[in-house]
């Protein structure tokens, strides 16, 4: 990591270093001197001369420089990370500046699990691409949950429950956790009177959930019933434990804006609707910044209001 830097360094002040972040940012996303220059519209011999007076500043290597790819060393990753931050934010703030906060404007990086993001969180992008044209946004969906901290994400979607408390974060909704199968299967769900006598139906586990073998089934006017399942078949995506349901292969538990097309179609059927399991929450999470962008207010705000009428509130 860097931890010194000379008089000079520091001498240099404001716009100077600035420039210099863009141009060592630049040849890493880049991976050349060469494709640096072209994107900042300079002459490869500028880029490379500055970078060099970087590195020889700090007294530290930051990048690799090899035939065929320049790249990061471990402290330049980590300086490229920070310095990547720095510029957005800088950028952001000029066109704030420019714009008086009044419009949204610029690209939204934002991240959201995958079968969330295609239900709701992609359609609420083209509502806000159609109310804000200026905008543009570049979404990562998936499972695996990026640390928004160490990362040019401005916005992340959490389902399910924040394990830190400390992000700062907006509940946007909730949802409910709902026991289905398929159509097909209603003779054999009818039989069902309790929640412990799903275990002689065959079961259809979402290993992508912290805890897919133990469910709270609680019921007003009754003891909550605990139930542990064995399943016959483990699929790590909500998206595919849908469709494994929707075949016919078994019982499983599903988020409602997962299913709530296949509800309302009939292809899936509630199993013990009487008995309800642990609802969730749906929150919109945030680097820790005093600053947050009117294109990230903006969008929240649209799903907020997309998740209350998608619940019917």
């Amino acid at each position: 990591m860097l931890k010194t830097y000379n008089e000079s360094a520091a001498a240099q002040g404001g716009l100077g270093n600035l420039r210099r972040l863009t141009y060592f940012v630049a040849v890493v996303e880049t991976g050349s001197f060469t494709a640096a220059a072209e994107r900042l519209g300079i002459t490869k011999a500028v880029v490379s001369q500055q970078v060099a007076r970087l590195e020889s500043e700090f007294r530290t290597s930051l990048l690799v420089r090899t035939t065929r790819r320049v790249q990061p060393t471990e402290a330049g990753q980590a300086f490229y990370l920070r310095c990547a931050l720095i510029l957005r934010q800088a950028e952001e703030a000029f066109d704030e500046l420019a714009e008086g906060a009044a419009e949204p404007s610029g690209t939204l990086r934002l991240t959201a699990p995958f079968d969330y993001g295609v239900g709701v969180v992609v359609p609420v992008i083209a509502a806000f691409r159609q109310r804000y044209p200026a905008c543009k946004v570049d979404a990562i969906l998936s499972d695996q949950t990026l640390n928004v901290m160490n990362s040019n994400i401005e916005l992340a979607i959490r389902v399910g429950w924040l394990a830190d408390t400390s992000l700062q974060a907006r509940q946007v909704g909730t949802f409910r956790q709902l026991l289905v199968a398929s159509a097909s299967m209603a003779p054999r769900v009818a039989q069902l009177q309790q929640p412990q006598q799903i275990v002689t139906l065959p079961f259809i586990a979402n290993t992508a959930l912290p805890e897919h073998r133990k469910w709270r089934f609680s019921r007003q006017g009754s003891e909550p019933q605990d139930v542990t399942v064995e399943a016959e078949v483990y699929l790590d995506a909500t998206l595919a434990v849908r469709e494994a349901v929707c075949c016919g292969m078994g019982l499983s538990v599903l988020p409602d804006f997962a299913i709530a097309g296949d509800l309302a179609a009939g292809r899936l059927i509630p199993v013990l609707p009487q008995w309800l399991l642990p609802s969730g929450g749906i929150h919109a999470v945030f680097p820790a910044a005093r600053y947050r962008p009117a294109k990230v207010r903006a969008f929240v705000d649209l799903l907020a209001a997309w998740e209350e009428e998608r619940q019917g509130r």
